[in-house]
């Protein structure tokens, strides 16, 4: 805190500093009136344009610390406070570097697309406005090299993103609760249960599907919809096979961890699939033998029925078949296939076109074989449009 304010940058002054009876080293700072951090007020909002105007505050308090010779060795929106009147305080600096030398031009470039990441993917508006912000305070002039930079180090830093976020999804967090008791292992995002009993919805939960709306009833998955604690959901139970089945799937996990993982990664990515809120796995002994997947139900139209109706105007048609375009071309860039792409797993919704049933859904490492499947993808698809 000594070395902050020394290098005139804002943070809560330092009181005291010294050992505990434990021996542990401790610091008292003076405490901010009416402060959170960045990330809850973050978090909180709704409102894209307050989001921007936070990232707008930390954009510029990053670039007074790197005008002084302060790096974030691990940045992110947590190490700042924000006080009632919008100003910002740092903290934490033992996760800071302090230099007595100019910071590398490409050190600040990878910290300024690690804050640029908090920005919704396709938003590439506002990331534009960011790098702008940044070099006007920096008395910077972005060159295409830097661009180039910007946008690689975007790409690496969303990656430990999605990396760090898929970890979280599967254990409790402050959005999530994990639950393990018994032949029952389940996580839920905690706004799905508050004010019910997660283990009384397990408990029920095939009641609950039987009594729903059917939507599919299968030998492999049944799918009902159903009204559970006012929230309307679907539910997919995947059916136990046999012995060999539950062997193999309790070695790969199961469809509903799988498909709990696919959502939250395209959700990290800007790309819209149903809302995620429970997978639970039923055990015999040490086998799987049954999941479930509950996410949100997403009032919609299949894009084939979409595409049939006459109704529907050229214009709208044109519109819909542009964002399915986009959709498509974003799983591309992130070397994305969906596996069983067809106009019924696409439903065309107010809001755009929503992906769905991520079953067969794979993230590919190797080039080659993501051009093998996507090319499988891609000619489903095409199928389906011809019959349509």
């Amino acid at each position: 805190m000594t070395l902050l304010k020394t290098r005139q940058l804002s943070s809560p002054e330092p009181l005291f500093y010294g050992k505990t009876k434990k021996n542990q080293w401790a610091m008292v700072t003076e405490k901010i009136p009416d402060c959170s951090t960045v990330l809850d007020a973050f978090s909180e909002t709704a409102d894209k344009s307050r989001k921007f105007d936070l990232l707008l505050l930390i954009c510029q308090e990053l670039a007074k610390q790197h005008s002084k010779g302060v790096l974030q060795k691990d940045l992110h929106l947590g190490n700042f406070l924000l006080a009632h009147n919008n100003k910002v305080f740092a903290i934490d600096p033992g996760q800071m570097r302090f230099l007595y030398h100019r910071l590398r031009r490409s050190e600040c470039i990878s910290q300024l697309a690690a804050l640029a990441c908090y920005l919704h993917p396709n938003d590439s508006e506002s990331v534009s406005k960011l790098c702008h912000e940044y070099a006007h305070s920096r008395g910077w002039h972005f060159e295409k090299s830097d661009n180039i930079l910007f946008k690689k180090q975007m790409v690496l830093h969303r990656k430990k993103i999605i990396r760090r976020g898929l970890k979280k999804c599967l254990r409790t967090s402050r959005q999530y609760l994990r639950i393990k008791t018994g032949k029952i292992s389940a996580v839920f995002n905690r706004d799905f249960c508050q004010k019910a009993e997660p283990l009384e919805f397990i408990k029920r939960i095939d009641t609950l599907m039987t009594q729903g709306r059917i939507l599919k009833n299968g030998n492999t998955c049944f799918v009902s919809r159903i009204t559970w604690n006012d929230k309307d959901i679907v539910i997919k139970r995947y059916n136990n096979k046999g012995f060999i089945h539950s062997l193999r799937h309790t070695i790969k996990k199961s469809r509903a961890r799988h498909n709990w993982l696919h959502t939250h990664r395209l959700d990290s990515l800007g790309i819209a699939t149903p809302k995620p809120l429970v997978y639970i796995e039923e055990y015999r002994g040490p086998l799987l033998w049954k999941s479930y997947l509950v996410a949100e139900y997403i009032e919609g139209r299949k894009l084939h029925d979409f595409l049939c109706d006459d109704s529907v105007t050229n214009q709208r048609r044109l519109d819909e078949t542009r964002q399915v375009t986009e959709l498509l071309r974003q799983l591309g860039k992130n070397n994305i296939t969906h596996g069983d792409l067809k106009h019924s797993n696409i439903l065309v919704t107010d809001n755009g076109p929503v992906i769905i049933d991520l079953d067969a859904m794979k993230v590919h490492f190797s080039r080659c074989l993501f051009k093998i499947s996507r090319a499988k993808d891609m000619k489903r698809f095409a199928k389906h449009h011809i019959q349509s």
